[in-house]
């Protein structure tokens, strides 16, 4: 009865100290989702990067995939600051552009002013684009808009609903990342990190140039031979395991 009495405490306190390392790998998991701003190191315990590319963390790269080794239209939805329903479904036959971001982050700081130029600059010629904060309340949100004078929406998507849409196309733990749609709603392609300005125009106008829509005076556009986006690597399959 006596030993009983001696090993039931024993077996508690295993279970106990069980129990608080297992809360504990979540709690870091969970931070190295949210907290981790592209530029660091890679983290051992972030989702593995889809297309094999061995690193985490966003470095600025580009990725552009052929016309003919891009997958299926993407399914994204939610619902932004303002309480608007955003779909990028609603958006097909235009380029979209989406770009993960939280108004801590210096990277997503360094890049808003281009990011809202080229909002503006294209409006008119059947471009989007869509934030996706990973993080914010809408007090940090707003504020950060209104600072960069944003003139796009941003789904407010701290639950990671609109970012597991994106799992298979970038790693989740790199922000900010800029994925950009052709006008079937396929990813065409995407930048892990600070994205250059001069970079995210020459792959939106690669996309425009493919055909399928309207330019801002209503006319189709044609699709010439394919150009070669500086600083991008041309990838098959965004969910395959090539390398650039």
């Amino acid at each position: 009865m006596r030993a009983d009495a001696t090993r039931a405490p024993r077996r508690a306190g295993r279970t106990a100290r069980r129990t608080v390392r297992g809360v504990a790998a979540v709690a870091a998991l969970a931070t190295a989702l949210l907290a981790g701003c592209g530029t660091g190191a890679e983290d051992p315990a972030a989702p593995e990067d889809v297309v094999g590319q061995g690193y985490q963390s966003g470095d600025g790269s580009t990725t552009a995939w052929a016309v003919g080794d891009r997958t299926e239209p993407l399914a994204l939805a939610g619902t932004d600051y303002e309480g608007t329903a955003q779909d990028v479904a609603a958006w097909r036959g235009d380029v979209v552009v989406l770009n993960t971001w939280y108004a801590a982050c210096p990277p997503c700081r360094a890049e808003a002013p281009d990011l809202a130029a080229l909002a503006t600059d294209y409006a008119g010629r059947g471009v989007h684009v869509l934030g996706v904060n990973v993080r914010d309340a809408a007090g940090a949100a707003q504020a950060f808009q209104r600072e960069f004078a944003i003139p796009y929406p941003s789904i407010a998507d701290t639950e990671g609903s609109a970012v597991a849409a994106l799992q298979g196309v970038v790693p989740v733990s790199a922000v900010p990342t800029t994925v950009l749609l052709d006008r079937e709603g396929r990813v065409a392609a995407r930048v892990l990190g600070l994205a250059d300005g001069s970079t995210l125009r020459s792959l939106v106008d690669e996309l425009l140039a493919e055909g399928g829509g309207t330019d801002g005076a209503g006319a189709s556009t044609a699709a010439p031979g394919s150009t070669a986006i500086p600083g991008s690597t041309a990838t098959p399959d965004p969910t395959g395991t090539a390398t650039p």
